[in-house]
């Protein structure tokens, strides 16, 4: 009987899900999976089946599902004070704000907070033309920024471009994409052709006065596609050149995720004159930062508000987040976990012929499906059976990429060499089943 009530309760969030949400609304697998609880790197239906979570909320619970000690500040401070606005300073976010300037590279020093990567995204170009005076944006192809009407112009993949024609003052130039190199070259022999290229694409495609360069130093929906060590030195000297500021979107790739950094762009050595964040930075709590030279910050005049953003919960929460992953030594775990990680995924690739490429860094890595590894045509359908097969064995991972064809793994930051092993184990079993 329990199991019936089980099922049926499914059933009626299913159906609800159907009746009063947007039906654009993605959800993964033929038969979506309705989760009720999670704790610590696992997640559970409701029918009580537990899945091991290598996703993590699209790269956002970073420190555990319900991590304790972060649950009890969040608890404390919607006692003690929930919501006033930016209209009224607040211990929470000037701390946050504090913390932020501390762990960020280079000059990096001022804050403005909203509610996500989106409008985090947004603040920064606002902030780049508003410190420039000029309008155009180098952004990057098979990059993803969001969901607004600007975001989306970012947004370099037409899948996630809906209502109309992109805003204008934005271009697209080619990704260090070197699994699909669009200039047919190969690393390191390429002379890294798809960095250089940018500056033509300013002397062309723009007005050359430029306002600024945006780009995730790992690309998230775009497939964990991760550019070679000297790509963006060479990529800041030529906007800066052209008079840009240099944006690093760390909202997928920040807080630890890429191993040893708390920054996935000081992986590369530059400095970014500005910084976006979101996802990981509270652990699942609703929250957008841009972080600023105080020069840029100090350049927006007039009167702007934020109503949610930095209200004293999601600071505590994201407070509390980046003090667990600094005291739990988490950039480290993420290093040398997604080491072993990564070992365990390209013996995989030896094993199946349709794993074509293994990338990225730390606990932020990526497995492309080909249906031959010659030409490299995208398995879409293979990776949507093999995401089904995932479920059915207890493993949530992600997918992403231009074609769909980019398996996704990024569990949390406290993910142990154990969770490697049974998750790899998942992925064997799910890998030999779709054969």
């Amino acid at each position: 009987m329990k199991e019936v009530e089980k099922s049926s309760r499914r059933e009626e969030v299913l159906e609800k899900q159907k009746q009063y949400l947007f039906p654009s609304i993605i959800t993964y697998y033929s038969e979506p999976l309705v989760l009720e609880r999670g704790k610590d790197m696992r997640v559970y239906d409701t029918e009580g089946r537990e899945y091991l979570d290598f996703f993590g909320g699209i790269l956002t619970v970073i420190a555990g599902h319900c991590n304790g000690r972060i649950t009890e500040t969040i608890v404390d401070q919607v006692r003690k004070l929930q919501h006033v606005s930016t209209l009224f300073p607040t211990i929470p976010q000037v701390e946050l704000a504090e913390k932020l300037a501390k762990i960020t590279p280079g000059r990096l020093q001022k804050s403005f907070f909203t509610n996500s990567g989106t409008e985090a995204n947004e603040t920064a170009v606002l902030m780049a033309r508003a410190y420039t005076g000029r309008h155009e944006v180098v952004a990057l192809r098979h990059a993803y920024s969001g969901r607004s009407a600007l975001a989306m112009s970012l947004t370099a993949q037409s899948a996630w471009k809906l209502g109309g024609p992109p805003l204008p003052g934005i271009v697209h130039a080619h990704n260090a994409y070197c699994y699909r190199c669009p200039f047919e070259k190969t690393y390191p022999d390429c002379n890294l052709v798809c960095a250089r290229d940018i500056e033509e694409l300013i002397r062309t495609a723009t007005s050359g006065q430029l306002a600024a360069f945006i780009a995730e130093p790992i690309q998230g929906v775009g497939g964990f596609v991760t550019p070679p060590k000297e790509y963006f030195s060479i990529v800041a000297e030529i906007v800066r050149k052209y008079g840009g500021v240099f944006i690093s979107d760390e909202v997928q790739t920040g807080f630890g995720r890429t191993g040893g950094k708390w920054f996935g762009i000081e992986h590369w050595g530059v400095q970014p004159d500005m910084m976006t964040a979101a996802k990981g930075m509270a652990n699942g709590a609703p929250i957008g930062a841009t972080i600023a030279t105080p020069e840029i910050a100090d350049s927006l005049k007039g009167l702007t508000i934020s109503t949610f953003g930095g209200n004293p919960v999601t600071a505590c929460a994201a407070k509390a987040t980046i003090d667990f992953i600094e005291s739990e030594n988490l950039m480290e775990n993420a290093r040398v976990v997604g080491g072993c990680l990564c070992e365990h995924l390209k013996e995989l690739q030896k094993k199946y012929p349709i794993i074509g490429d293994v990338r990225g860094m730390g606990l932020m890595q990526g497995l492309e499906l080909v249906k031959d590894r010659k030409t490299k045509a995208p398995a879409v359908e293979e990776t949507r059976r093999l995401m089904d097969l995932t479920k059915e064995n207890g493993l949530i991972i992600g997918k992403g990429g231009l074609y769909g064809n980019v398996i996704r793994v990024s569990p949390a930051l406290t993910c142990s060499r154990r969770d490697v092993d049974d998750a790899i184990r998942l992925l064997d079993r799910s890998f030999a089943q779709l054969q």
